[in-house]
């Protein structure tokens, strides 16, 4: 089972950044896609962006242009870069490491939520 564990999140205006960080036991990189999930209260939990074990990414439609997800392999960790924030991109972040195969991103292990509120 992989540890995953989040931090970065917060209270920002909108129009601002945040920088979520999801931290992994182990070195998982070659193994797993890694991916970002979100939820909102009352909505369902959305697949927000995914990084490939070959580096390749897919935003979700609502965060493309605003939002970049990457990875430092030597310290075990995946990024969710978070620019232009709107008020609709609150919602509790999950960082997820699974499988991607035919186009399809599958979670496995999961984080335990950070807390992303936008308003003013």
């Amino acid at each position: 089972q992989v540890q995953l564990a989040e931090s970065g999140g917060g209270l920002v205006q909108p129009g601002g950044s945040l920088r979520l960080s999801c931290a992994a036991s182990r070195n998982i990189f070659t193994f797993y896609a890694m991916a970002w999930y979100r939820q909102a209260p009352g909505n369902e939990r959305e697949l927000v962006a995914h990084i490939t074990i070959g580096g390749s990414t897919n935003y979700a439609d609502s965060v493309k242009g605003r939002f970049t997800i990457s990875r430092d392999n030597a310290k075990n960790t995946v990024y969710l870069q978070m620019n232009s924030l709107k008020p609709e991109d609150t919602a509790v972040y999950y960082c997820t490491s699974g499988t991607y195969y035919s186009r399809t991103y599958s979670p496995g292990s999961w984080g335990q939520g950070t807390q992303v509120t936008v308003s003013s």
